[in-house]
């Protein structure tokens, strides 16, 4: 066993102690920094960019024809959750059709520029707004975390459409430049907009800003994928290791499986009897 010696606390907490395990962070297929520079530049002025066509219309049916047998309830259990909305909880337990939408490359590298290595998936659902469903209550995603605003997002989202996002069908309605709010609440005098974008098309958005699901004024469901992630030393909101089994997490690819948190924060936050937590996943 080696030795180290540790000259304060600083050096102690910036020590990088996972040897045999080296993150993936940053080890997706690369993009164009000019594209990631003009989506960060509309994220820092509005809280969000919306991406048109990420994914491909073939890749949003057969999204589409193996999620929707999974659903199993028509209705929430709150207005939040929706009374006529569906959701499919614990995903990548059920199926790894979503798994590229959340490591996506270009996601990862705005997530890499906006968070330190290590950042965690904190929930992935699928959503289907269903006819007649009433607009979401407005929110921010990280409200959750008891910091006062304004502060720098703790949390950032993607919604994928899986089908057409239209004013009418329950797009995200967004609040622009929310997200440098303080802790004061939408009025009815702040604009307001819906994230209208074609199927395979991504809103990316900070945790502070102010959002929600949209009015179904149709008599079709839209239906989406969102992913949540957060900083690498915040709770996730879905426990991770309790929805995904250990057989179902050696399946995934590695960045799923950092994302999932097992994952370290420097120098030990998420070890498992003072191990790394990937020594779980092996044969």
């Amino acid at each position: 066993m080696s030795h180290r010696v540790f000259a304060d606390s600083r050096d102690f907490l910036n020590a990088q102690l996972a040897g045999k395990y080296t993150s993936t962070a940053g080890s997706q297929a690369p993009v164009d920094p000019d594209v990631i520079a003009g989506d960060l530049e509309h994220l820092t002025r509005d809280g969000f960019v919306i991406i048109e066509d990420l994914i491909t219309r073939a890749e949003c049916e057969a999204i589409r024809a193996d999620v929707v047998p999974r659903f199993v309830h028509d209705r929430g259990r709150n207005n939040f959750e929706g009374f006529a909305t569906q959701r499919l909880y614990a995903v990548i337990d059920k199926t790894f059709v979503c798994n590229p939408l959340v490591e996506h490359p270009r996601i990862l590298a705005l997530l890499d520029r906006l968070f330190e290595p290590n950042y965690l998936l904190s929930q992935l659902q699928v959503i289907n707004i269903l006819p007649g469903e009433a607009a979401q209550p407005l929110h921010h995603d990280d409200g959750f975390y008891p910091l006062p605003r304004p502060r720098p997002p703790l949390s950032a989202a993607t919604i994928f459409a899986i089908d057409d996002f239209t004013a009418d069908n329950g797009a995200t309605v967004i609040v622009p430049g929310s997200h440098t709010w303080d802790d004061r609440l939408p009025g009815d005098g702040d604009a307001r907009m819906p994230a209208v974008m074609r199927a395979g098309s991504v809103v990316f958005f900070l945790g502070t800003l102010w959002h929600g699901g949209g009015a179904n004024r149709t008599d079709r469901g839209r239906l989406c994928v969102t992913a949540q992630y957060c900083a690498r030393w915040c709770r996730q909101q879905e426990n991770f290791s309790l929805s995904v089994s250990r057989e179902r997490a050696r399946q995934c690819s590695p960045h799923i499986q950092r994302l999932l948190g097992y994952s370290i924060a420097p120098p030990f936050i998420g070890f498992v009897d003072g191990k790394h937590p990937l020594r779980l996943l092996e044969d």
